[in-house]
């Protein structure tokens, strides 16, 4: 029985994902260090990114089979003529956070004011969703475009903007530091974060992307038994979070790996569209495939 599992082991192709400074990218690295991809035969290399325009540079360049990323990017690198799907839902979170020396406890207090946001992301994609949502038009704002995620963070913190929109942990370190939480997508009911792989990896790699999801599952059923504490120092040297994460970080309940929502792909899809950012109108299918039947 060994002598056939390792055979199967050592036939299996390596996978190559890109992950960013955020909560999705947690079970990943779970089941990196805690030998749940080994034990599934397979060999997962990790590359980490602090910009969505680095990582999907990365993935344009054949250098990864896959990213955490999210639904703007499949579209995004589909209408580019890059095929790649979304295989799975993440359990991203992106926060509206105001610096800590404005008196901000709404969005609507913001109107005229600088918020940061990545251009043409999820992260502005969120941050219209708030204004949709509180009655606001884009423009009401003024966005200050800074791709690096770190470098939005510390200029928040240095009172250098009125607000800026994070994914986790980074949203919740910028309160911890005396930034003030305005509002995030758990709260719109928004989950536009996926995991997404390229259609060769997908079509050359099945196997071992059925194996890349048993041994996430295996990472989320560990993160849902065991407390934080005892595996929050490997996260942070393994995740580039800062140390204060130890302290800050309240981690979301993951779940085990499924598709993304039909009303998530269909308003991120409506959203590019209305800005003119894609020229087609994708279809659920066009965006997400099952590799779970």
């Amino acid at each position: 029985m060994a002598g056939c599992s390792n055979k199967q082991g050592s036939d299996m192709k390596n996978i190559t994902v890109g992950v960013m400074p955020d909560i999705d990218s947690i079970p990943i690295i779970i089941a990196q260090e805690k030998g749940y991809f080994s034990e599934e035969g397979l060999k997962v290399e990790i590359q980490q990114f602090k910009s969505a325009m680095d990582r999907d540079a990365a993935l344009q360049s054949g250098n990864l089979d896959g990213a955490i990323s999210d639904l703007l990017a499949v579209a995004f690198a589909k209408d580019g003529g890059f095929d790649v799907k979304a295989t799975s839902f993440t359990a991203g979170n992106y926060k509206l956070i105001a610096s800590p020396n404005e008196q901000v406890t709404s969005p609507k207090d913001l109107v005229g004011k600088d918020v940061a946001v990545s251009k043409n992301t999820i992260i502005e994609y969120v941050t219209d969703q708030i204004m949709v949502t509180n009655n606001m038009r884009e423009d009401s704002i003024n966005k200050v475009v800074i791709p690096q995620i770190p470098t939005r963070l510390e200029m928040l913190q240095n009172g250098k903007l009125a607000a800026a929109t994070l994914p986790e942990p980074m949203g919740s370190i910028a309160v911890a530091n005396g930034c003030r939480f305005i509002t995030d997508s758990e709260q719109l009911g928004i989950n536009p974060g996926v995991m997404m792989f390229t259609s060769k990896c997908i079509n050359d790699k099945r196997d071992e992307l059925k194996a890349f999801y048993r041994a996430y599952n295996k990472a989320v059923s560990y993160l849902k038994t065991h407390p934080q504490d005892e595996y929050i120092d490997l996260i942070i040297q393994k995740s580039g979070f800062p140390e204060i994460a130890k302290t800050a970080l309240k981690l979301p309940e993951y779940h085990e790996a499924g598709l993304p929502e039909v009303k998530d792909v269909r308003d991120c899809i409506k959203w590019m569209n209305t800005k003119g950012l894609i020229k087609h109108d994708y279809t659920y299918e066009d965006i997400v495939i099952d590799l779970f039947k």
